[in-house]
């Protein structure tokens, strides 16, 4: 029975190829390339936050997939000088500028917060030549809160 074994042993071996071609194997699948599949989104949406120190535009899809970004700050501004109007306008169109592989041709807007770029970040959008299906508001607007607990009586 050992001899069986062996005989065995000796066929699947010398079947097996040897380990330089299976290096070189290793080395084609290593140099193949994964395709990039282009995606194409007709309607986006551009968030626009507007804070006091830094304008963030953000560019998703319908279903809210990033599909990039800039920031007053990334643009290259710092300081004080990240909080201008101006700052936000060169975010929106640097922001725009990045989506144009997507081929996007309808925009919806959203703006929140109550920086000093709000209105400057959608001119920038606006100079790329992209429609906007419509600017929406959604910064959080104050209540007083919740009804406070009444006073202890002791």
């Amino acid at each position: 029975m050992a001899e069986k074994e062996k005989s065995s042993i000796e066929k699947i071996l010398a079947d097996a190829p040897a380990p330089a071609a299976l290096a070189e194997k290793a080395d084609v699948a290593g140099k193949r390339k994964v395709k990039k599949v282009k995606r194409t989104v007709p309607k986006a949406r551009a968030c626009i936050k507007a804070g006091e120190n830094n304008t963030i535009v953000t560019i998703t899809d319908p279903t809210g997939q990033v599909l990039a970004w800039a920031s007053a700050g990334s643009s290259g501004f710092k300081g004080a000088r990240k909080s201008t109007p101006y700052a936000a306008k060169v975010a929106a169109e640097r922001v725009m500028s990045k989506v144009g592989q997507f081929g996007i041709q309808s925009l919806q807007i959203e703006v929140k917060g109550i920086g000093p770029g709000r209105e400057q970040a959608i001119r920038g959008l606006q100079t790329t030549g992209v429609n906007f299906d419509a600017i929406v508001d959604t910064t959080p607007i104050a209540h007083g809160g919740c009804r406070q607990a009444k006073p202890r009586r002791v």
